[in-house]
């Protein structure tokens, strides 16, 4: 794989950090002998509930911005999250793409105790790349892709989270961001062409002009890629950087938990994606939850990843547990 050619999610060089400043499973056990530490009064996450609105979403067909399919699923995420008690903000504009192409950019926003100065912000990305451009067969570069665990993922453990949050609230603010137009960036296939910010242009957009006037969060979690089988998540590069202190409540909430085998405390690759605009332009602490997959022999994110095969699949129940999990942890022991 080209290196300058990752989507928004690219391994970053230092200077470039510099210049800009399951198949469905039933079941899970703990997979070492840490010790099992039980929060006071956390929900339970449910995995099957999770994976359900992963597929409701690939049941829409790939939603890349101006399809029928981008549209439809819009509306259900933005229905969801009023079935949630979210009081729901939408904005939505025209963004050019690398090519000059306008797309149609709906970010999707739920925010629970709006009125709270005490606020955390969790997001995921919920359009699907138009290319397949990282699949070995080159046949199927122009092929959509259906985006089970490269936006539906990270989407259906935060409408999880969303449904145990109306039943009850944590003692914080809680927003909800479902970023639109990350995943429309230069296409490998394009030899030398090359352009970071061409990635993830609805978080650049929501960083610059937020959904409220002056918004402020403690932290934000981003979730990419959280549901694909045997996912290690290690502490991303940027996250590291920017929001150390962030990654080290997430990985010693997840070994707390018995799930270090998911999440060593060691540091991964630098990754461009929506919590670079997030730091940098919106000044939150923000983390990645991004798998980086040392054995794939494809693509650091896995074998799936701007593939065809990136479908349901493969998504892993136990991999959508054990992440949502720890963000509820994480959410409801913030006072």
């Amino acid at each position: 794989m080209n290196i300058h050619h990752f989507k928004c999610i690219a391994w970053l060089t230092v200077s470039l950090l510099l210049s800009c400043c399951g198949k469905g499973k039933s079941g899970l056990s703990a997979q070492n002998n840490d010790t099992k530490v039980q929060s006071v009064d956390v929900p339970t996450f449910n995995a099957d509930s999770a994976y359900a609105y992963v597929g409701s979403q690939v049941e829409f067909g790939p939603r890349v911005p101006n399809s029928e399919a981008h549209r439809a699923c819009g509306d259900y995420l933005v229905n969801k999250l009023k079935d949630f008690g979210a009081l729901v903000y939408e904005q939505c504009d025209v963004v050019e793409a690398f090519d000059g192409t306008p797309l149609n950019m709906r970010n999707i926003i739920g925010a629970y105790r709006p009125e709270s100065r005490k606020r955390v912000l969790l997001c995921a990305h919920w359009d699907c790349r138009p290319w397949s451009d990282n699949d070995p067969d080159e046949r199927n570069f122009f092929t959509p892709v259906d985006g089970a665990n490269d936006g539906a993922s990270g989407v259906g453990v935060l409408l999880e989270v969303a449904r145990q949050i109306q039943q009850k609230q944590p003692a914080i603010g809680v927003d909800i961001i479902f970023f639109d137009t990350e995943d429309y960036g230069v296409p490998m296939f394009l030899d030398g062409v090359s352009s970071e910010d061409s990635w993830c242009l609805g978080s650049q957009y929501w960083a610059r002009t937020p959904h409220v006037p002056d918004y402020n969060a403690r932290f934000g979690i981003l979730l990419d890629m959280v549901g694909g089988e045997g996912a290690t998540f290690y502490k991303e590069g940027l996250s590291e950087d920017y929001a150390s202190a962030i990654n080290e409540k997430v990985w010693n909430k997840a070994h707390e938990m018995g799930y270090a085998n998911y999440f060593p405390k060691q540091r991964g690759g630098y990754v461009t994606d929506d919590h670079l605009y997030i730091n940098y332009f919106a000044r939150i602490p923000c983390i990645d939850i991004i798998p980086m997959m040392r054995d794939s022999k494809l693509s650091t994110f896995g074998d799936t990843w701007h593939t065809v095969n990136d479908n349901m699949d493969h998504i892993d129940r136990n991999t959508l547990k054990v992440v949502g999990q720890i963000v509820l942890e994480v959410i409801y022991n913030e006072k």
